[in-house]
């Protein structure tokens, strides 16, 4: 399957597409000139947050793509502080975002011990009201997660954590899976060096940049990705994966970075 469409099945059954456009540290222009081009490039997967302030702004620049809103997974967070009253946070989001609902809905990170399965309790409602199709949580350990699923019966569809090279951690990626729950990576780039010899070596043999080997290894291991770039040659870089093939040594070789550092 194309990485561009390549996709991974939450459990309601939405399709989430393991490529997404993430817009953390953009401002009002840039998060709306970021999504319009990351759309236009063929992103269809936009991650935002009410802690980013720029909702308004990507949902404006989703509506004027002339993308249809149900052709684009539009995840947004709950940030701890506004756990006691997330179902009025969320109805803020929907507002700026200008739809009906999103796609995936998470707990930015957890929040005080007492609060986090009746926070958890605040999302399920929201997806059993229609507001959100699919629900998770982001920055919480795997005990923490078995502290949600314990108490209601329904585990996160996904956690969304820092993910790079020189933190790959398989014993912790295989505690996700061996519950279903799917790893999104954020700051691959960021968290990375990407001068490392390593990665510049297999990049030259590829004819690819570090960056995009960086993205690909993600994708090697089934870790949707959410790079983060104003620049449009960089966004469509980010994109521009499906050519890029790793051997088996190139990964291996690539894995062994979060234990030489």
């Amino acid at each position: 399957m194309r990485y561009m469409t390549r996709t991974v099945d939450l459990p309601g059954g939405t399709a989430l597409p393991l490529i997404g456009f993430g817009t953390w540290q953009l401002g009002s222009r840039a998060a709306y000139e970021g999504v319009r081009a990351a759309l236009d490039i063929g992103y269809r997967h936009i991650d935002t947050a009410t802690l980013y302030r720029n909702e308004a702004d990507v949902g404006r620049a989703v509506k004027e793509s002339g993308v249809d809103r149900e052709d684009v997974f539009i995840t947004t967070k709950l940030r701890p502080q506004d756990a006691r009253h997330a179902r009025r946070t969320l109805e803020s989001s929907l507002r700026l975002l200008d739809t009906g609902y999103v796609d995936l809905w998470l707990i930015h990170w957890p929040t005080a011990q007492d609060e986090l399965v009746p926070t958890w309790r605040e999302l399920l409602s929201a997806q059993e009201a229609g507001l959100v199709r699919n629900v998770g949580v982001s920055n919480f350990s795997p005990a923490q997660i078995d502290l949600l699923t314990e108490a209601t019966g329904r585990q996160p569809a996904v956690n969304q954590i820092s993910w790079s090279p020189a933190q790959h951690d398989p014993a912790l990626l295989d505690e996700h899976r061996r519950r279903g729950i799917v790893v999104e990576g954020y700051s691959g780039l960021k968290n990375t060096d990407l001068r490392d010899p390593v990665l510049t070596g297999i990049a030259r043999r590829h004819g690819a940049t570090p960056a995009q080997v960086v993205l690909r290894w993600h994708l090697e291991h089934d870790i949707v990705i959410l790079p983060r770039s104003s620049r449009r040659e960089h966004i469509a870089a980010n994109f521009d994966l499906e050519a890029l093939t790793l051997t088996k040594e190139d990964i291996a070789a690539i894995d062994t970075l979060s234990r030489t550092r």
